[in-house]
């Protein structure tokens, strides 16, 4: 790690950078490069071109101290966002603490389905309803709000910090008003409902999996929030029944999946269902499974159709 006798001397930022890589690097830090990069923008307030821009200019002593002392908590495995305490998720920027799920790409795939699924049915711009399970950060919940200005949107998770951290980012992304944060397990909350969309991207880790999570994961991120007991399948079916008996006819659940888990979650669907489908990330790998939610009759959906409208 950096020594003392390199925070005495002035460092440039092109100097601090590749300090801080060299350091990271020998922690065996993923991705050492960016995990640098983050830190530095996140000491200095500047976007990443400032610091590709302006190689030469000294770091005040200060910051120089500050910066090294987050490379070096880098360096103990802690993710960078719990360090920077900031997360982007749909172009939208989330405070993120150890209470909740660090938002991951893939999980876009969530919001993009149900937004897809909205548009083909000619309601991109109705007033949905939507069912966040297992909310966290409010990441997902929050991301369809911004996207469908007409949408009200329930977020509800079993941890009180979790919720917590998700309303500061519902006021702070000015999303407060069409966002509803509930502590409960699951959606007994909604229950009886006539529910549009219900969403979820709950903990799916199974118990026998544990070797193959990111250390990260393993020994920063909360552990009810990604799982790690049982199958890692046992929420689903749970989820499902429930939603069955909170969505309208016609309705959908979309769900997030582990790479090996779509077929099996598919499964557990069961009666009730129709229009299941499985989509993947960018990378091919199976990470949404969606389906309806059958309607009795053509009738009722029409009755239902005219009950909102009225």
């Amino acid at each position: 790690m950096a020594d003392a006798s390199r925070l005495a001397a002035a460092v440039q930022i092109r100097q601090a950078l590749r300090t801080a890589i060299a350091d990271l690097q020998a922690a065996e830090v993923p991705s050492a490069t960016l995990a640098a990069e983050l830190l530095l923008m996140h000491v200095l307030g500047c976007d990443r071109a400032y610091l590709y821009t302006n190689p030469e200019i000294e770091l005040a002593a200060e910051a120089t101290e500050r910066y090294f002392a987050l490379v070096a908590e880098r360096a103990t495995g802690k993710p960078t966002q719990y360090i920077t305490g900031h997360q982007e998720f749909w172009g939208l920027d989330f405070e993120v603490t150890p209470d909740v799920l660090i938002p991951r790409p893939e999980t876009e795939h969530l919001v993009e389905t149900v937004l897809e699924l909205a548009r083909a049915e000619g309601r991109g711009n109705a007033a949905l309803r939507i069912v966040d399970a297992g909310t966290g950060s409010g990441c997902i919940a929050l991301a369809l709000a911004s996207e469908a200005p007409r949408a009200f949107i329930y977020g509800i998770d079993i941890s009180r910090p979790a919720l917590e951290v998700a309303q500061r980012n519902a006021r702070r992304l000015g999303l407060d008003d069409r966002v509803r944060f509930v502590q409960s397990d699951l959606l007994s909350p909604v229950a009886g409902a006539t529910l549009d969309f219900v969403v979820s991207n709950p903990p799916y880790v199974g118990g026998d999996e544990l070797d193959r999570v990111q250390r990260g994961v393993r020994e920063w991120e909360p552990r009810i929030a990604w799982g790690g007991t049982g199958r890692g399948d046992e929420i689903y079916s749970l989820l499902f029944a429930q939603s069955l008996a909170s969505l309208r006819p016609g309705g959908r659940v979309a769900v997030e999946v582990g790479y090996n888990q779509a077929a099996k979650v598919s499964g557990l669907l069961g009666e009730g269902w129709t229009a299941t489908a499985v989509r993947p990330d960018l990378a091919g790998i199976p990470r949404v499974v969606v389906a309806q939610k059958k309607c009795r009759s053509p009738l009722s959906v029409v009755w239902w159709r005219l009950s909102v409208s009225s």
